[in-house]
């Protein structure tokens, strides 16, 4: 424990002063368990004694409790506390932030809070990106992990590759090759913390202060963030019924195309053959990356799979990113890279820059989960269970809302997009207000857009409700509606 002694007076009244002082700031907070009087005096390098005398005062005073032959506390009221706020000394907040530090904090909303916390009064919370966290096999997941847990090698509580735990991008190679139709090699791989970390690494590599980069109108906001916080000069293209129109792409290039071609977000559509290819066409003439984001391939209700754009490319120009936050659960902060052969080792040193790897014990209990086959038994499982969610959903937009709802992504992924056609835009805030005054939680499509839409449109995520639920909030959503 460090204490600031320096003062005039008698050596055990400037330790009652330092403990005091850090009582009545708050740094030791109460119930807080202090050290013995033989620790605190060694790591000062006084006397016993000494300490002894400045915890009798601070007892004497209110400040500690002691229990006998057992601990030292921090009291359980003790006087007010000195207010620690410091002058704000600099005219300028943002001196010494670089441009990207300034574009960071330049949005009040950032980081966007809605995305993680409780809605208090909201039983019925349709938001987008919640999974289905009730039917995951926890205790196998725990039986994984301890059984990982257990192990005395070495490696295991060494430093890793930035790469990723070697067993698991292996495992991830078959399994995308089973499922996506991707051929890859494990030196492939990168394994990240989630999506996020994968395009911030990406706009950070591959894109300079004022370079082109393309993306979907609508589209995945964060990705649009990462790309704007490096300076990118963002082309916004129209996604109509058959996703981005790729008659739009711009004839001299772009450094980056940010595309979510299976199951487009937040729309949900899915791009077909003929754009697929113009889209491997124009990257391949103009020189672009690619950035292939398949968020929720592994959830599709009808139809064939569809095969990813990675699958197609012939020229390399395909970065492909995945992730397990919406099949598994979002505290499994795991996602992956496939990436073209040139791009491999600058996307490991960056990865090992930010933060040299991501923690090995999640990654090894991942891979026998993969390995053993439970992956895809979950989501069969999973699947299923979304199906009849989905279907629920539909349903009861339709029997409360009839015609004055229109439906969008109906076919794949945990969540649909409704427009409203009598409600006017401005009207949204007020009747997102509303619902949630009767606890039904509503999110709407503005966000997603660099143009906002003149039409009223919610995001609607069902994969975290029960259909009883669902309809439940349906209902109460058309008495305000």
């Amino acid at each position: 424990m460090f204490l600031n002694l320096r003062g005039s007076g008698s050596l055990y009244r400037r330790v009652y002063r330092a403990l005091k002082s850090e009582i009545s700031a708050g740094r030791l907070r109460p119930r807080s368990r202090l050290p013995s009087t033989r620790a605190l005096a060694l790591d000062l390098g006084v006397s016993r004694n000494t300490v002894m005398l400045a915890y009798e005062q601070l007892i004497a005073e209110g400040y500690l409790l002691s229990r006998q032959r057992s601990a030292t506390l921090v009291a359980g009221d003790t006087p007010p506390r000195i207010s620690s706020a410091r002058a704000d000394v600099s005219p300028n907040k943002h001196a010494g932030l670089s441009s990207y530090g300034r574009y960071l904090i330049k949005d009040p909303a950032m980081p966007p809070a809605g995305s993680y916390e409780p809605r208090p009064g909201v039983r019925y919370d349709f938001r987008y990106g919640r999974p289905m966290v009730d039917a995951f096999p926890r205790e196998i997941w725990r039986r994984l992990l301890a059984a990982r847990g257990r192990t005395d090698s070495f490696e295991a509580y060494g430093y890793a590759s930035p790469s990723g735990y070697e067993p698991l991008r292996k495992a991830l190679a078959d399994y995308l090759h089973r499922a996506r139709g991707i051929a890859c090699e494990a030196d492939q791989i990168v394994i990240v913390n989630g999506t996020q970390q994968a395009l911030d690494l990406a706009a950070r590599l591959l894109v300079e202060p004022g370079e082109d980069v393309v993306i979907e109108e609508p589209h995945y906001h964060s990705a649009r963030l990462s790309f704007e916080a490096v300076g990118a000069r963002l082309i916004a293209i129209d996604v109509d019924a058959q996703g981005l129109d790729t008659t739009q792409l711009p004839p001299k290039g772009a450094k980056v195309a940010c595309v979510t071609p299976c199951h487009q977000f937040p729309t949900g559509v899915i791009m077909p053959l003929a754009r697929r290819l113009a889209l491997l066409d124009w990257a391949s003439r103009t020189g672009a990356w690619i950035i292939e984001d398949d968020y929720v391939s592994e959830f599709r209700y009808g139809g064939q799979p569809i095969e990813a754009l990675q699958a197609l490319d012939r020229t390399e120009r395909v970065i492909y990113v995945g992730t397990f936050s919406k099949t598994l659960f979002p505290a499994l902060r795991l996602g992956y890279l496939v990436l073209p052969h040139v791009l491999v080792r600058p996307f490991a040193i960056a990865k090992w820059m930010a933060d040299r790897y991501t923690p090995t014990l999640a990654q090894e209990a991942l891979t026998d989960f993969i390995t053993d086959g439970h992956f895809e038994r979950y989501l069969r499982r999973a699947s299923a269970r979304n199906a009849t969610r989905r279907q629920a959903l539909i349903e009861s937009l339709q029997k409360y809302f009839g015609t004055r709802v229109e439906i969008a992504g109906e076919n794949a992924g945990v969540h649909l997009l409704a427009w409203i056609n009598d409600l006017k835009a401005r009207e949204v805030g007020s009747v997102i207000a509303r619902a949630a005054g009767v606890g039904v939680g509503i999110y709407p499509i503005n966000l997603y857009y660099l143009r906002p839409p003149r039409r009223a449109g919610f995001l609607f995520g069902y994969a975290s409700l029960t259909e009883a639920q669902i309809r439940a909030g349906i209902q109460r959503l058309s008495q305000v509606m």
